[in-house]
């Protein structure tokens, strides 16, 4: 039951308790003319003060319809107008057992207006009156004391009922209030996720691809330019062209970046052989001297496994470019019962782990073990400064059925 219900109801009960009233009023106004034995004069009289005391309480005393559970019973105003009442219907009943009739209206007004507590005592004591005017105008005991207790247990156990439904339907309007907002929360926690999710994969991908792209793409250029200088312009043709190359790769990256798709070298070949041709792209770019290695059976890996195994390696490929200074790196694929292990080493100037380069933003680093923990791997980087070169192990839990190995030889030089 909604709020507006609740309102609605409880002024369709106030309305229904108004006409009801006003039916017995007007009744009792009738048995003031053609009634022989009651002063005619004296119970017309009563019947104006009662009815005028009602309607002056009706328009004073706002019950509150919002909740049930709000405060009632305060002797001003509505405490006030139910003494005045109970007084002048106990006026009524002096004159005439047919005043009997408005009791059981009477007791709801009771309940609905002093609440539950305060409601109850009164209904008591309007009980107690009207047994006791019944017995006085000569009613039967039995019908005296019968009539009323039913009428106001009925009325007490219809208010308490009605009451227990509305604050039932109130507490149950409050609980799914509330898991409308929480659900409405988890919404927006999952569209706040999904958006830092897909920020940084983006980071991540920009860090591994295009900016490494870029990067080699300057170098290419500043070789050249020295060629020219040297006016080598043969070696400074050759640089360029592999600048433009890398720019074109560039491009294609960026595009499927965009779509999330897998990288462009394990389009059409296998991860050791995209390693291979990384090895070969880097020995170009640099005077480092690339090896690849594979170890184990070759098994056919899931495309994400293979995707970060690659993009682990182009990054870490281009931080032994930028900043170790060797002359020789390794990169190996090791084909476990369990995995498969990628190791990056170098003969470099070697970095302290705990406080990398900060070179590109120093993002490599944070980007490579976000992509192995995604996968539930594990990365480890043995490195010290003073030229013990850096050595990078990439292991990653997989289950797969071992497939026919490529012919290849052990090691690839570029």
């Amino acid at each position: 039951m909604r709020p507006h219900d609740v309102i609605k109801a409880a002024r369709g009960l106030q309305v229904s308790l108004d006409v009801l009233v006003g039916a017995l009023v007007v009744l009792l106004l009738v048995l003031s003319v053609t009634e022989g034995e009651t002063p005619r004069g004296w119970l017309a009289a009563g019947v104006l003060v009662f009815a005028c005391v009602y309607v002056a309480g009706r328009l004073t005393v706002h019950v509150a319809d919002s909740s049930v559970d709000a405060p009632r019973g305060q002797l001003w105003p509505g405490g006030a107008w139910m003494i005045a009442l109970i007084v002048a219907w106990a006026g009524l009943l002096l004159l005439g057992d047919a005043a009997l009739w408005i009791a059981f209206p009477l007791m709801f007004l009771q309940m609905h207006v002093l609440g539950p507590r305060r409601g109850t005592a009164a209904v008591a004591a309007t009980t107690v009156l009207a047994v006791l005017g019944a017995l006085h105008n000569g009613l039967t005991p039995v019908g005296s004391v019968f009539g009323p207790v039913v009428g106001a247990a009925v009325a007490v156990a219809v208010v308490l009922g009605f009451e227990a439904v509305v604050r039932e339907s109130q507490e149950r309007q409050a609980v799914i209030a509330e898991l409308t907002r929480t659900r409405s929360e988890l919404a927006r926690a999952e569209r706040e996720q999904a958006t830092a999710a897909e920020r940084e994969r983006l980071a991540r991908e920009i860090h591994d691809t295009l900016a490494q792209g870029f990067s080699s793409i300057n170098l290419l250029l500043r070789a050249a330019d020295r060629s020219l200088e040297e006016a080598d312009v043969a070696t400074a043709r050759e640089r360029i062209a592999l600048a433009r190359d890398t720019a074109h790769e560039n491009l294609d990256e960026a595009r499927r970046v965009v779509k999330a798709l897998a990288p462009s070298g394990l389009e059409t070949t296998s991860l050791a052989g995209a390693l291979e041709r990384l090895a070969a792209q880097s020995s170009q770019r640099s005077s480092i001297d690339w090896h690849v290695s594979v170890s184990g059976d070759p098994r056919e890996l899931p495309l994400t496994v293979e995707a970060t195994l690659l993009r682990i390696a182009q990054s870490a490929a281009a931080n032994v470019i930028q900043h170790s200074g060797a002359t020789r790196a390794d990169l190996t694929v090791t084909y476990l019962d369990d995995g498969v292990v990628l190791d990056v080493v170098d003969d470099g100037r070697g970095f302290d782990p705990e406080r990398p380069a900060v070179g590109a933003g120093g993002f490599g680093l944070p980007a490579m073990r976000s992509r192995v923990t995604e996968l539930g791997g594990t990365l480890t980087v043995e490195s010290a400064p003073g030229g013990a070169g850096t050595a990078l192990a990439v292991h990653v839990p997989l289950t797969g059925t071992p497939v026919p190995a490529v012919p290849q030889s052990d090691e690839v030089e570029r």
